[in-house]
């Protein structure tokens, strides 16, 4: 069944290769030779028609493995249809499949017109069939070829099962072309999501190429991460959802944000600010020299009493490290020790990154059952796993996500385009919502206060859940800022956030 995947989703699984060519090989054993081909041809035929009906010249470069063989048989549905379709068959050199050059021979007899020369002047849809889910290095020669022919033409583009050159697995760009459309066949993949995906797929769509109930309970049970863009969970844990009448601000829990340097004192402020807004019953500014003038909701105190009310409030979270500088690393130890709950994030990861006895501190919060989120950046993550650069954490970003989740025993925001989420034990989530608006100075600090104000409220919630919710309610309300428009200002962020009512 053919059907949108919008960024509001709610919990959809994501299938790797490993697990797509075994569902693959279990449904292709119990159809005719070459019959999901045919399902991913004609769906795909069907996609083009409906989201590009005035497109008349359609050219098709088709890559020497099955997703060319998926795009020679869209080819043979168009060209029934009447439209001035052409097959550019591009050969690689490698062993062509059976079923790929059975949809070949098809494409023959019916009358399909074909071609090895890469000729797209006249094209009014470009379609990408070129290669499918097993890339693992930057295509070469013919392929690379036909890659730079279709990035200089300007009509239209669709991709079949994904942009090719975009790793399926972690959304590494290995040379893809972005397209507008993207018809992901049997299930979704991690890569679509995270990474360069999102950019180079354009509108993603999905079609189980009629998939049995057995098969759909195989995709949940070999799901390596999944994909969520929903905030409606937040009514099953807020207090004040659960009980709007007896709520009161002792119930709703406390945040201890500790304040930033007198040059960065702005960002703590942004995270208190946020806690604030999400709902949390109190906020302090620990250590704050002055209050915050534009939000005299917002309280402080002195560091020490802080880490007191930390040790008889469990419950409570402390939010560290936004704007902190060096002083954060002289109370990490502190907070670490204090604190229920935490949200670790800018300089207080870097203070991990540097001091390995913070990072053993750290991991042994778990052990006390502390609970814990940190929210590093790409480059913060390379800090952390001790890598290069961000690049590398970029070329594999779930796995990197889990290794720092692993590693620290705690729950951790890979930020970036795609934001995973990940936990020891448990299978990452990749938030599917936000843009561009978010490239702002500040936004973090207002995702790493407005989660420490969710978990305050709701102690009893799943951590991997509610820090994944507050990704996407952070996300959610970027979206209220155009596409390639100007940045999400951060306190203007803060009130788009309090305006969403999951």
């Amino acid at each position: 069944m053919l059907h949108a995947l919008p960024a509001t989703m709610e919990r959809t699984p994501l299938l790797d290769t490993a697990a797509l060519r075994l569902l693959e090989g279990q449904m292709s054993a119990s159809l005719p030779t070459g019959a999901l081909m045919e399902r991913a041809g004609l769906a795909a035929a069907r996609l083009a028609r409906a989201r590009w009906p005035d497109a008349r010249r359609v050219r098709l470069l088709c890559g020497p493995g099955n997703n060319g063989g998926d795009g020679l048989v869209m080819a043979r549905h168009l060209h029934q249809q009447g439209l001035d379709v052409r097959a550019l068959q591009v050969h690689s050199g490698s062993k062509v499949p059976g079923e790929r050059q059975l949809a070949e021979q098809r494409a023959l007899q019916g009358g399909v017109p074909m071609t090895n020369q890469l000729e797209l002047s006249d094209a009014e849809l470009v379609v990408d069939a070129l290669l499918g889910i097993g890339l693992r290095a930057a295509p070469r020669g013919p392929l690379y070829q036909a890659l730079r022919t279709m990035a200089e033409h300007p009509s239209p583009r669709m991709a079949l099962d994904l942009p090719s050159g975009l790793d399926a697995d972690e959304g590494h760009d290995w040379g893809a072309v972005p397209c507008q459309a993207t018809l992901s066949f049997l299930a979704a993949k991690p890569g679509l999501w995270t990474g360069a995906g999102r950019s180079l797929c354009g509108e993603l769509w999905l079609d189980d190429l009629g998939a049995s109930l057995s098969h759909t309970r195989f995709t949940v049970m070999q799901a390596c991460a999944w994909a969520a863009g929903q905030t409606s969970d937040w009514h099953q844990w807020s207090p004040r959802s659960n009980d709007p009448a007896g709520v009161h601000k002792g119930r709703v829990g406390q945040v201890w944000v500790a304040s930033g340097t007198s040059t960065m004192g702005g960002a703590a402020r942004l995270a208190g600010r946020a806690a604030l807004a999400s709902g949390a019953g109190r906020v302090y500014l620990a250590g704050a020299e002055t209050l915050d003038a534009g939000q005299p909701e917002l309280m402080s105190s002195s560091l020490q009493t802080a880490l007191e009310a930390l040790k008889a409030h469990p419950t409570s979270c402390a939010v560290v490290g936004c704007g902190g500088g060096d002083a954060v690393t002289t109370n990490l130890p502190d907070w670490l020790a204090a604190s229920g709950q935490m949200v670790l994030d800018a300089d207080g990861l870097n203070a991990v990154a540097r001091d390995r006895k913070l990072g053993d501190a750290l991991r042994q919060r778990a052990t006390r059952g502390q609970r814990s989120v940190i929210t590093p950046h790409p480059l913060e993550a390379a800090r952390l796993l001790e890598l290069p650069g961000a690049s590398v954490v970029q070329e594999a970003r779930l796995r990197h996500a889990q290794a720092l989740a692993e590693r620290y025993a705690c729950c951790v925001v890979l930020k970036g385009s795609g934001t995973v989420v990940a936990a020891p034990g448990a299978k990452p989530v990749i938030c599917t919502r936000g843009h561009a608006a978010l490239a702002s100075a500040g936004t973090g600090d207002v995702l790493a206060g407005w989660l420490g104000g969710l978990l305050t409220q709701a102690p009893q919630a799943p951590l991997q859940e509610v820090t994944a919710l507050a990704c996407a309610w952070h996300g959610a309300a970027a979206e209220g800022w155009p596409r390639g428009g100007g940045p999400a200002r951060a306190s203007a962020l803060i009130e788009a956030m309090a305006s969403i009512h999951p």
